[in-house]
């Protein structure tokens, strides 16, 4: 689950290069997501700094808090680990990394996400340096090399079974059903069970596995948090569920409809599962997202459904549930062999019900490529007919 030390062997010799054509002596990262992308440290961000520090020449620094220190250690990061003792400390964390810095910065580069405070402060520290801001790593991440592609096909088969596993405990309940809440639980539970039973070295992100469980009218809110509602008969219930395999996510998201569907039901899904067919065979080499996007959602449109449209098609994963590029309205991005991409078109009926169906799929020279399979007929999500 782990990704081999030449996995950022490689990933560190093409960053040098992008920074020697770009003029820049060092590139700072504190997403903790880019951290984790570079260096192979996964950790729960806090107001402690971890940072990257990626030179054009040299090695890479992982900066980190002395409690990180073993943690770090035991992930096997790639990278140098400079050590701080404490924040905000006597000196400050940034001061330490100038310290550990072989050779001062002339030019260097931080990423989008990096706070205006630390702007400042890397301003403050490597003083006599140009700062300027960066997405180099943003543009390595959007294109997922073979090894990486290999954790998120682990990671479909995961969340597949999750949502497998969600609706057999609510088509085999003898009693009531359970609530939103119990079912997150449930499935959530079952889902890292399964992953520490069949992997070893699993690497531990946030949010391992799990997703949002919502039922009738709440799933007219896509991102309404689990609450003590119980799913009731004759009312859709949606699974919008995900883990991540090597710190690669995935998500895979069915809509249920609980009992025989009733016409407009049928009607919704039916216009949902169309829109999702035809904007998952957009997403191809050499299209841009937002006509990808403009396809699957005019499918709604023309069924006469505009009003219940409420979010575009999708966005890219990775490291992230949600990360570029989106498939969306505004976003020109051309799509390209490697990217990872949510396909996730859904309609919002006010008081009634949401229904929205989602697949990780997988941008190929020859097409999209379906990461995750749960069927989607209609008659694959009927529980209880």
């Amino acid at each position: 689950m782990r990704l081999a030390p030449a996995f950022h062997t490689e990933l560190h010799s093409r960053l040098r290069a992008d920074l020697d054509a770009a003029g820049l002596d060092a590139l700072v990262l504190d997403d903790p997501l880019d951290v984790a992308y570079v260096t192979g440290f996964a950790h729960f961000p806090n107001e402690r700094p971890v940072v990257a520090y990626v030179p054009r020449e040299g090695e890479v620094l992982l900066l980190v808090p002395d409690l990180e220190r073993e943690y770090a250690a035991d992930q096997r990061a790639s990278a140098t680990l400079v050590v701080y003792p404490e924040f905000p400390g006597e000196r400050s964390p940034f001061a330490v990394l100038r310290d550990a810095v072989g050779t001062r910065p002339h030019r260097a580069a931080h990423a989008p996400s990096t706070s205006f405070s630390r702007v400042r402060e890397l301003a403050v520290t490597f003083e006599g340096a140009e700062w300027t801001v960066s997405d180099l790593v943003a543009g390595h991440r959007m294109r997922k090399t073979p090894e990486e592609i290999a954790l998120h096909v682990e990671a479909a088969r995961i969340a597949d079974a999750m949502v497998a596993e969600g609706a057999r405990l609510v088509a085999t309940a003898t009693g009531e059903l359970p609530t939103e809440a119990e079912l997150a639980a449930h499935v959530t539970r079952f889902g890292a069970d399964l992953m520490h039973a069949e992997h070893e070295d699993v690497v531990v992100v946030p949010m391992l596995t799990g997703g949002l469980v919502y039922s009738g009218a709440n799933s007219a809110q896509p991102h309404r948090l689990p609450g003590g509602d119980r799913l009731r008969r004759g009312e859709p219930f949606m699974l919008s569920l995900g883990c991540a395999v090597g710190g690669r996510f995935v998500e895979s998201e069915r809509t249920f409809l609980l009992g025989e569907p009733t016409r407009a039901q049928r009607h919704y899904y039916t216009v949902v599962r169309e829109a999702q067919e035809v904007g998952t065979e957009a997403l191809r080499p050499g299209v841009r997202c937002v006509d990808a996007n403009r396809a699957c959602l005019d499918v709604i449109r023309r069924a006469g459904l505009a009003r219940y449209l409420r979010h575009r098609q999708g966005h890219g994963i990775g490291l992230g549930f949600h990360e570029p590029p989106w498939v969306a309205d505004g976003d020109e991005t051309v799509l390209a062999p490697g990217m990872v991409l949510s396909s996730e078109p859904g309609l919002y009926v006010p008081g009634h019900a949401g229904y929205r169906i989602s697949d990780t799929v997988l941008v190929t020279a020859g097409g999209p490529r379906r990461l995750t399979g749960y069927p989607r007929d209609l008659s694959d999500i009927v529980i209880g007919a």
